[in-house]
Order: structure tokens, then C-alpha cells, then sequence
């Protein structure tokens, strides 16, 4: 979550998180804070928990998982505030769970930390209605990482065309922010070969550990293979014939590893919008990973090959564009949701936020420090389709200032995502 301050070798979470999950243990009786693994939500739970006299198990103890596994009711049976860390590793205990909280329905009674979408697990029943929040913790912002507002998403709808902003970053420098990601652990390793050693080793342990309990793979080279080619392919549609045919697995099996990779917070889909402007636009989500590092070290990219002329910038950076804009959402003061706009022509817009009252904002991103008017393709065509509904079009673009191409059309430099200010 955003906040200022925070330093990358800190311990506790900027506070806009904090206070979120305090929120919910307020009026909730279980409180889900859900996430990739190294994202900092034990630590964000100790935090929240620490004034809260609470039970605090964690079942990546092997005894522990254990005695929930043997005997889920005793397990949750207990009268204070309990905290159940990776409770993806045991979800038995959530009907147990239930149990409670119909017979004494106290807010914050269970506060539960999962690497893995557990409400969504295929195998799990649906145990827990109108009785869990849940809270997505995602690495960090850019925002998080240099103490600056976070606020575009909010900017963006707030000032419309006439947001400005002018930025120093280099193109060098946001290669380097693509390669360093938002894990604390590799936010906190300078020295770049000891950052791939930790983006091998969390990829490796994701496969053999958590991917693995959910659903037995056969073949994880397999796996791995998959996942070097979504890395190559990240912020394009997500095909998925095309990737049977490209590792030579089923397409059955294809899908079923994609899952797979959402459950556990590697990889987003970001589906695709039309708003029914055109019979022609494909309803095919298209595919981000959730820390843009792991995508590069997959490519075995650093920012001196990201930056080159036939480097894979472009790609790469447009994931981490979406995935800065998807963190934003779980917190902005717009409520909004996140598409992309692809017609069968080729007719293309990288990101659609669309509000709840259906105001619309349409985003390029482009690696070049240069900008186009035929970069704003995309946004002329939704612009002419939703009429007044349409707030602005921006191509955002490694450039330094803020610059004018039409009506309601703003080239602006990407650094307004974690610095621009409602």
C-alpha cells in the first residue's frame, strides 16, 4: 500500500496499509491480507497484530501444519485473536474457522496471511461468505520504494488533460527500476547478480513448494519453459493455442498452469474491454507479471540489454506499467478497474481505466523518449466512441515533460505514476 518514508531496508509496511487491515479487523470477523510470497505480509501482520494479545501460528512449521491438518477444529478453537500465517497450506481450517464465527461472530477474530488466492482454490468450498475481507498485498510501489504519493490513478481523474508533470528520470533509470522490481529482498540487494540469485531462487521455490501443493505438476521444466515465454511475451495477449504449440504441451495443460501461476501471484490477467463500441474488439485478456524483475531475470535481461535497440524494454515496460496501476487501484480514492482495448484491426490501447460511473482514461505506454501522433491511434478511436465519458488519452513515455497533441491527448512522462499528486 502507499505511503511516504519508507525506506527498502525498513521492517514494517508504509502506514496506508496498517491502517487498512486495522479497518477491517474493526467490523470483520476474519481478515485475509493475500499475496505473493516476499511481499512483506507477516511483517505487516506482526505489525497490526503486536497490540492485539494475539495466537499467532504459522503453517510453514511442519508440526504445527500437522496439528491443523489433524484436528482443524481444536486447531481455531481459541478465545482470543488468533493470527494463522500461509493458510493456504492447511485451507481445511476455514470451515473450522466458520464454525466460530457463526457461534461468536466478534470482529477480528481470525487475521489469516495466504501466498495463494484461497477463497478461489478449485478444491475449497465456498466457506466464508460475507464473513472475510480481503486485503491484496502486493511488492511494492515505485511510490512505496521512493516515499512519493502513489496517486496517479486519483490524478488522472481528478485534473484530466490539464495534469502536468516533468520528471528527471532517465531512460536508463526506469530500465533499472523494471530489472529491481518491488520485492523487499531484492530492493535491498545492490549488487545485481545477488538480485538474480534471490529472482532464481523465489521462482524455484514457487514451483517446488507452493505450485506444487496446489496441484501435482508432472513436468516442471515444462512449467519453467511456459514461464520464460510469458516473460517474453508480457503485456501481449494472452494466447493460450499459441503457447501450447510454442512449449508442446496440451492445451488443457497450458490453461491449467496458467491458473496456476495467478493462484500463487506470479502473473495477472488483465481483461480485455469494449464496452460494446465495436463488434471487432477481442475479448482476449492480456497478460502482466506481478514484479516486473522476475520477468526480466526469466529473459536473463539487465538494464544494460533492456536499453540496447533490440532490447526488450518495451514489453517489460509496459508490464510494469500495468502492475503499478493495478497496486494503485487497491487504493486510490477512484474506484476504477484496469482492461486493455484490442480490436481485430490491430486497434490497440495498452490500458483502460474505467470508473464505476463509466468515466473512461486511455494509457500507451511507449519506451521511446519521443512521442507520435500516431501514438495516440488507440485513444482517438475510444475518444470518438465514448464521447463525453472519455476523460483523457496519455502516452506515457520515458521523455521529460508534458506536452499537448489535441483535445484531451497529454504525452507524459511515466515517472507521474508514483509522483503526480491530485
Amino acid at each position: 500500500m502507499a505511503g511516504t518514508g519508507w525506506t527498502p531496508l525498513g521492517d514494517v509496511r508504509p502506514r496506508h496499509a496498517e491502517t487498512a487491515v486495522a479497518e477491517a479487523l474493526s467490523d470483520t470477523r476474519v481478515v485475509l491480507v493475500n499475496g505473493a510470497r516476499q511481499a512483506g505480509k507477516s511483517t505487516l501482520v506482526r505489525v497490526v497484530a503486536k497490540d492485539r494479545a494475539a495466537e499467532w501460528r504459522t503453517l510453514d512449521n511442519p508440526v504445527v501444519r500437522q496439528a491443523a491438518l489433524t484436528d482443524p477444529a481444536g486447531f481455531v478453537a481459541f478465545p482470543d485473536p488468533m493470527v494463522i500465517d500461509e493458510i493456504q497450506r492447511a485451507p481445511e481450517l476455514l470451515l473450522a474457522i466458520k464454525e466460530q464465527v457463526d457461534a461468536d461472530p466478534r470482529p477480528g477474530r481470525y487475521l489469516l496471511t495466504g501466498s495463494a488466492r484461497v477463497l478461489g482454490l478449485r478444491a475449497l468450498p465456498d466457506t466464508l461468505p460475507g464473513r472475510v475481507e480481503t486485503i491484496e498485498l502486493w511488492p511494492f510501489s515505485q511510490g512505496e520504494i521512493d516515499g512519493t504519493p502513489d496517486r496517479f490513478v486519483d490524478a488522472l481523474f481528478t485534473h484530466g488533460p490539464d495534469l502536468r508533470h516533468t520528471s528527471a528520470v532517465t531512460r536508463t533509470e526506469y530500465a533499472d527500476r523494471v530489472v529491481r522490481g518491488g520485492f523487499p529482498e531484492a530492493i535491498a540487494r545492490t549488487n545485481p547478480r545477488r538480485r538474480e540469485r534471490f529472482f532464481d531462487s523465489y521462482v524455484a521455490d514457487l514451483i517446488a513448494r507452493d505450485i506444487t501443493q496446489l496441484s501435482e505438476i508432472e513436468r516442471a521444466p515444462e512449467l519453467r519453459t511456459l514461464l520464460r515465454l510469458l516473460a517474453a511475451r508480457s503485456g501481449s495477449l494472452l494466447v493460450a493455442n499459441s503457447l501450447a504449440g510454442a512449449t508442446g504441451v496440451s492445451m488443457s495443460t497450458v490453461h491449467r498452469y496458467l491458473a496456476l501461476l495467478e493462484e500463487v501471484f506470479l502473473t495477472k490477467r488483465v481483461p480485455a474491454w469494449s464496452r460494446n463500441l465495436s463488434g471487432r474488439a477481442t475479448n482476449t485478456p492480456k497478460l502482466a507479471f506481478v514484479d516486473s524483475g522476475v520477468a526480466a531475470n526469466l529473459l536473463g535481461a539487465d538494464t544494460r540489454t533492456l536499453i540496447r535497440p533490440e532490447g526488450s524494454l518495451g514489453p517489460l515496460l509496459e508490464g510494469f506499467v500495468l502492475m503499478e496501476l493495478a497496486r494503485q487501484l487497491t487504493w486510490s480514492e477512484e474506484r476504477a478497474d484496469l482492461y486493455h482495448y484490442r480490436t481485430k484491426d490491430q486497434v490497440e490501447v495498452d490500458a483502460v481505466l474505467e470508473t464505476r460511473q463509466g468515466k473512461v482514461a486511455g494509457i500507451e505506454v511507449k519506451a521511446s523518449s519521443t512521442v507520435r501522433p500516431h501514438d495516440f491511434r488507440g485513444l482517438h478511436h475510444i475518444s470518438d466512441r465514448v464521447g463525453d465519458d472519455f476523460v483523457v488519452g496519455m502516452v506515457l513515455y520515458t521523455g521529460t515533460q508534458t506536452l499537448p497533441f489535441g483535445p484531451r491527448m497529454r504525452a507524459v512522462p511515466i515517472s507521474a505514476l508514483w509522483q503526480a499528486t491530485p
